[in-house]
């Protein structure tokens, strides 16, 4: 067990002993995931990998950070909460949880937070933009922890959600919590318009006319094999992140 480096399990007596530099918070959604994943699979593997990084980190080079409990509250597409037990979170929502736990941590002398979101439908940008000014000698930065390595060089099949990448990644942290033989396909629809479907122009998926099982890219090809390779590849790209983020005391530090 992680104690020190993870506030799920960790207690006073623990905290107490140790100085943290860096604040890890993982954030995700409640949603459904195709038929096989839990609900919270976003929450579980993004701190499945954070948990991982700082105890690396920890054990390479001698940093200690704290991995946050998770955030469930997720900001959903249309359509997706037509679906039982799918909660939407709004932007002001997410933003006061952020900025709560930013006032907290500054006022306990932690000056830099990781956010390591797990949720396509999450974005912080603007967030963490309107926090700079509230607190200028606090750092936040935010990630995307399936996009820290390149899915196509582990996968056959990477999709969207519940695809090969987040099935395999379960597998390999959560075996117990996979019931692949009750997938869905994860077949998809586009749209109609092309610059929708490249990505030149945006607006939200209606997850209800694109997915009728919820998943997005077919997970029937996932193993744990490929799941663990693909979770060491992720850890070592945030290990290194992290350990150069631990050199930065201020906002300079970082340029």
């Amino acid at each position: 067990m992680n104690k020190n480096l993870d506030l799920c399990i960790s207690n006073l007596g623990t905290v107490r002993n140790n100085q943290y530099q860096i604040a890890i918070l993982p954030w995700g959604a409640t949603e459904p995931h195709n038929l096989h994943l839990p609900y919270l699979t976003d929450c579980i593997l993004s701190r499945s990998i954070a948990v991982d990084a700082a105890v690396q980190l920890a054990a390479d080079k001698g940093v200690n950070c704290m991995v946050l409990p998770p955030v469930a509250m997720g900001a959903q597409n249309p359509g997706q909460r037509d679906v039982a037990f799918c909660i939407h979170y709004r932007y002001e929502t997410q933003k006061a949880i952020l900025q709560d736990i930013v006032e907290a941590l500054q006022h306990q002398g932690i000056k830099k937070l990781l956010i390591v979101n797990g949720h396509g439908g999450n974005t912080f940008k603007n967030m963490i933009r309107d926090l700079a000014v509230d607190f200028p000698d606090f750092i936040i930065a935010s990630s995307e922890w399936f996009k820290m390595s390149n899915p196509k060089d582990f996968f056959e099949q990477p999709g969207d959600h519940a695809d090969e990448v987040e099935t395999s990644v379960m597998m390999h942290y959560y075996p117990e919590l996979v019931n692949l033989k009750e997938a869905g396909e994860g077949a998809a629809r586009g749209f109609r318009i092309p610059a929708l479907n490249s990505g030149k122009v945006w607006i939200p998926r209606n997850w209800s006319m694109v997915s009728t099982d919820t998943g997005i890219g077919n997970p029937a090809l996932a193993t744990a094999e490929k799941g663990k390779m693909f979770a060491e590849a992720v850890v070592r790209e945030y290990v290194e992140f992290l350990y150069q983020f631990s050199q930065a005391d201020t906002v300079s530090d970082l340029y």
